[in-house]
């Protein structure tokens, strides 16, 4: 933990150290530290999800009447940058930090009642159908179409892009239930069952060679009205909402974790030393204004979350080029065991990561929208 902490704090930091060393596994722990996706897979992440559920933590930042802790601010935080000084996993965020914000906000009480449990235990596990094939960054430009029939909508077209599709049984998706108007007018938010008839997912191999990525077909599939999230055709404040939170977030604790691990090997270039040196710098930076985000301070949410998007995810690239310069031939050494495991993952961590800079929306629409935020 890298920042001072009051008093009263260090009494619920030593819980949380003490429940992390008695249920993280060596097993999940090694698991989680030769992860190499930007999700991690939930044959790791649900395990450790669920034990998190049984002590009542798999969901930090939700509101106690939903099953969350009741935590503070600060207790959030702390609770983060513990895990990961642990090596804990992460967790998967479309259920849990995506889609579960927005159905409080959105959903009708039946919807809450029926979604948030089965997120909060990991019984359900979610994908993401925002982007298509000629709908990335701009999803305004989006075409699966959902024509409604009685009391069900048809869908028909496909999504790109879609993280984990093929291991989730549920979708949160914008469709378009209208042509008339601006085109983000026409947009609606559904909740499906992948299982449903007419879904087919094809694999989409990663610049790494790993399957991470999917497309998702959409054959006459029959989604029950009762399963929009918010009106027909305001899908588009739905997806905003979300979007703060799939944008925002916690990047420092993760970061400061990774660049510790590096600042641990032997390092004998200075200039590579001096790099690491002003990582540690901006972490703390980012760190400051994750604190201040978290307090409300200074500005709206959705500014927040496209700062922390940009300055976090950048700083992310910037880690994984020096881990791979610091472990050189070694970050392809994986197999005879000698490699520490922070160095032998380095370049399909690399060449994985250079998405964050373009998912969730790119970070050259992050600039454009702070600059309309604070510019005017």
């Amino acid at each position: 933990m890298d920042i001072a902490l009051e008093p009263d704090l260090h009494a619920f930091r030593d819980m949380v150290r003490a429940f992390l060393a008695e249920h993280l596994t060596e097993e999940l722990r090694r698991a989680a530290e030769r992860a190499t996706s930007v999700f991690i897979d939930p044959a790791i992440s649900l395990p450790w999800q669920r034990i998190l559920h049984a002590r009542g933590w798999a969901a930090p930042d939700w509101p106690e009447r939903f099953g969350g802790p009741g935590w503070s601010e600060i207790e959030r935080y702390v609770f983060a940058a513990e895990c990961v000084a642990a090596g804990a996993p992460n967790l998967a965020p479309m259920g849990l930090k995506m889609v579960a914000p927005v159905i409080m906000h959105y959903g009708s009480p039946d919807q809450q009642a029926h979604y948030l449990p089965r997120i909060l235990s990991g019984e359900d596990y979610w994908c993401q159908g925002f982007s298509e094939p000629g709908a990335g960054s701009d999803l305004g430009r989006l075409q699966l179409r959902a024509v409604r029939d009685g009391a069900d909508y048809v869908l028909n077209g496909s999504k790109i892009w879609t993280t984990h599709a093929h291991f989730a049984n549920r979708m949160f998706c914008l469709v378009r239930t209208s042509n008339e108007g601006k085109p983000q007018a026409g947009i609606s938010f559904l909740l499906l069952d992948m299982q449903s008839p007419g879904i087919g997912v094809e694999p989409i191999r990663t610049l790494a060679g790993e399957h991470e990525l999917n497309q998702v077909f959409f054959d006459d599939v029959r989604v029950p009205v009762t399963n929009r999230l918010g009106e027909e055709n305001d899908g588009w404040s739905v997806a905003k909402h979300l979007l703060t939170f799939e944008r925002g977030g916690k990047y420092a604790p993760a970061l400061m974790g990774q660049l510790r691990r590096l600042r641990g090997h032997d390092v004998p270039d200075p200039v590579i030393r001096a790099r690491l040196d002003r990582e540690a710098v901006t972490l703390r930076a980012l760190q400051a204004l994750e604190m201040k985000a978290m307090r409300g301070l200074g500005g709206g949410a959705a500014l927040y979350a496209s700062a922390l998007k940009l300055l976090g995810t950048e700083a992310a690239q910037r880690i994984d080029t020096l881990a791979c310069e610091i472990a050189g031939p070694a970050a392809w050494s994986e197999a005879d065991g000698q490699t520490p495991a922070s160095l032998a993952v380095a370049v399909p961590r690399y060449l994985n990561g250079r998405a964050a800079t373009i998912y969730a929306g790119s970070n050259e629409i992050q600039r454009d929208l702070i600059a309309r935020q604070i510019l005017g």
